[in-house]
């Protein structure tokens, strides 16, 4: 896992909900309050992603499958397209009660949704032009509902949820069927609803992508396919020595430009707290309001 402590400071993945939201099993995984926001501990999450990766990691070299589901309007697009490129099945809109408890019954609807996305279908003979938009709209709401699991043939081995809370249905059918889950929880969720808790920010659409797309990543090595943009990545680093050997600066030069990375470093580190210091003055604000 390529994720460091940084990495998840600087999208604000640390910044919880307010004091008098959290939910009391919560508590291990919190850091500290400040300004009436619980701050979580991103030692915890890097400890809870990396159970979550190498379970998944485990789940996929065995064969098995994982749906991902996450309908929250901040999270829905993030959550397709790291679906697409890890090449997963994944529930963007409504979620479907009977989704997986009723499994047989949403296949019956993916059926008809195939039905009626053939032009030659026998359902659109004889029928009258009324009829025939009434059958473009069903097929639209179809594959609104059901494109990222059309091609799901059972149920899948694991589920992976941005916001366990939000996506409760999902994940009360997901143990009812003994579904192992790893979800994104924020402070305001209970995290024993699920077997693997990943303690961050689900609010931030920042952190939602890193963390996501980390679980994509993962999933996209231990099929030993390439995650779609690491290829460029690694085209760069193999360029950058070359170019490296052939300006090689000087001992003087190295010591000024040693110093100057110092510099910059320290520079960037001010950024990131007085950045957090502002996102903690935000919600301190609006603390302020409510009361």
């Amino acid at each position: 896992m390529d994720l460091t402590f940084d990495d998840l400071l600087s999208t604000g993945a640390h910044f919880g909900h307010l004091t008098r939201k959290w939910h009391p099993n919560y508590r291990p995984y919190i850091l500290m309050a400040k300004h009436g926001v619980h701050i979580i501990n991103l030692d915890e999450t890097l400890k809870g992603l990396q159970k979550a990766i190498d379970f998944l990691s485990e789940t996929i070299e065995n064969g098995g499958e994982i749906l991902f589901v996450g309908t929250k309007k901040n999270a829905k697009d993030i959550v397709q397209q790291e679906a697409d490129k890890c090449g997963m099945f994944y529930v963007v809109e409504r979620w479907l009660g009977g989704t997986l408890t009723n499994f047989s019954t949403i296949r019956k609807s993916i059926k008809r949704l195939q039905l009626l996305e053939k032009e030659s279908s026998p359902l659109y003979e004889n029928a009258t032009k009324k009829e025939i938009l009434a059958l473009e709209r069903e097929m639209i709401r179809l594959q609104d509902l059901h494109r990222g699991i059309k091609d799901m043939k059972r149920l899948p081995d694991a589920i992976f949820v941005v916001d366990a809370g939000h996506e409760l249905i999902a994940v009360k059918e997901a143990h009812r069927l003994n579904i192992p889950v790893v979800a994104v929880v924020d402070t305001n969720t209970d995290p024993e609803l699920v077997e693997f808790t990943i303690p961050a920010n689900d609010d931030s659409i920042r952190a939602v992508k890193l963390l996501v797309g980390e679980v994509a990543k993962a999933i996209c090595r231990a099929r030993s396919a390439p995650y779609p943009g690491d290829e460029a990545v690694l085209a760069e680093a193999e360029i950058q020595p070359e170019e490296e050997l052939e300006v090689s600066p000087d001992e003087s030069e190295k010591e000024v430009s040693e110093e100057a990375a110092v510099d910059t470093s320290k520079e960037s580190e001010k950024e990131v707290i007085e950045e957090t210091n502002q996102e903690v003055d935000v919600k301190s604000e609006e603390v302020q309001e409510e009361t």
